[in-house]
């Protein structure tokens, strides 16, 4: 089975329109894959002065996806769930640590914590998606 490679991942990460509004960097990983990150800014905040949940849960969601593409799968999401553990202040740098819990032909469990570059935890969530094609054949 053909294994994408990290440019072509980070490029479908990019095809999403989303991520680019928002400022998210897909970076390559030493071990093959990529994680999301972002600096936290005012335009990220919610009316509390804290970063969106809704951000979270964007680069939450296209984490996992993105490990799911690493298995050359592209996948759309059936559930997911948010724990959001501690308030993102801004000027805070956000990395995600997503991971496949389990894979079968079509469905997939992952998992994503939301950490800072000390490793706080601010938010973990948990999501199952459905494979609807090849990344590439």
């Amino acid at each position: 089975m053909p294994v994408p490679t990290q440019e072509q991942v980070i490029q479908f990460c990019h095809d999403n329109k989303i991520i680019d509004f928002l400022g998210v960097e897909i970076v390559p990983t030493d071990d093959g894959c990529v994680r999301l990150e972002l600096d936290v800014k005012e335009c990220h905040s919610n009316p509390y002065g804290i970063l969106h949940g809704g951000v979270l849960t964007t680069m939450a969601d296209t984490a996992m996806g993105a490990a799911c593409l690493m298995r050359n799968k592209k996948v759309v999401t059936v559930s997911i769930t948010l724990e959001f553990l501690h308030p993102v202040q801004m000027a805070s740098r956000i990395i995600t640590d997503a991971k496949i819990l389990s894979e079968g032909r079509h469905i997939f469990n992952c998992e994503c914590a939301m950490i800072d570059d000390t490793g706080k935890i601010f938010a973990k969530a948990h999501a199952v998606f459905f494979a609807i094609a090849k990344l590439i054949d």
